[in-house]
């Protein structure tokens, strides 16, 4: 199966609920109050959330003022560009122009931060790229250890401090080893931490502060792990990790058949952050940019794979 059918094979709920909205279209009915109903309807229960939602379907209305459209065909085939568009921002490709480019990645407990940075240390080391992980979850033994694996199976050197270790200390080594021994990239893998505990914020906000000083800049990326399947919780998470870290992507893990994908325009749309990565499941592979015409293309029924 191709990464396209299997992107499409994930967005399976999305797609259904998608297919309703261009059935809309098909139908060419007069645009009346009771279409935008129906519309608004299909967003909400795609997990675009309210405030996306409102936030397309009125750019839709001002623009089917302005053009005086007549049939709800018209307004499908704007609502889908405007997807696209909502979900293409700049800054998208992983910065890894500063040597070396230090990529924090944080995020709440089960969202699959170690397996996200295997594979992306994976995929930079077939680019030849030298990389450091550094192991800063010192709560979970088994994150280290994971993370061990991940560092021999791809080749990269680690950082890791003891059990239970102050895990801003294991960073501040970590980014000092990783100056010293010449390496392209430093990944540092953080604990899990629900968003609405302060401590555990405070301690995140810690290791920022230690990277900033030690390189003189922030993190090259700040990257949250994102569950696809936790639907609009998803979106309270990323808004006080953004405050907290300053983020500047999001990795979308575990998107499959039981998410609904709208979720995706809507924290694009609410953090004003690229996604930069999707994956579809446990192989290295299964990790890939984020393309966003391809998402479209996938979650939209009618449309082919492009050859």
């Amino acid at each position: 199966m191709s990464w396209f059918e299997r992107l499409r094979s994930s967005l399976g709920k999305a797609r259904q609920t998608m297919a309703e909205v261009a059935a809309l279209g098909r139908e060419k009915r007069p645009i009346t109050a009771e279409f935008w109903e129906e519309l608004e309807d299909l967003l909400i229960v795609a997990d675009f959330g309210v405030p996306t939602t409102q936030k397309i379907v009125s750019g839709l209305k001002t623009v089917a003022k302005q053009e005086a459209w007549s049939t709800t065909d018209q307004a499908v085939a704007r609502f889908r560009k405007d997807v696209e568009r909502f979900l293409t921002l700049p800054g998208a490709e992983l910065n890894l122009t500063s040597s070396p480019a230090v990529v924090l990645v944080v995020g709440v407990n089960g969202a699959g931060k170690t397996t996200t940075i295997g594979k992306m240390a994976q995929s930079l080391r077939e680019r030849g790229k030298r990389v450091l992980l550094v192991a800063a979850d010192t709560f979970r033994a088994a994150a280290s250890e994971q993370l061990a694996i991940w560092a021999q199976r791809t080749g990269s050197e680690i950082v890791r401090g003891a059990e239970g270790a102050d895990p801003a200390s294991v960073v501040f080594d970590g980014v000092r080893a990783g100056v010293s021994r010449g390496a392209d990239v430093i990944f540092i893998d953080t604990a899990g931490r629900l968003h609405n505990k302060a401590n555990l914020m405070a301690e995140l906000k810690k290791m920022y502060r230690i990277i900033e000083r030690e390189m003189g800049a922030p993190p090259a990326e700040t990257l949250l792990v994102v569950d696809g399947t936790s639907g609009q919780n998803a979106i309270s998470q990323a808004k006080l990790f953004n405050e907290t870290a300053a983020l500047t992507g999001i990795v979308i893990t575990k998107l499959d058949s039981t998410a609904k994908g709208g979720v995706l325009v809507a924290l694009v749309d609410e953090l004003e952050v690229p996604i930069k990565f999707v994956g579809l499941g446990e192989s290295a592979d299964a990790l890939r940019p984020f393309v966003p015409a391809e998402f479209i293309d996938a979650l939209f029924e009618d449309e082919r794979a492009p050859a």
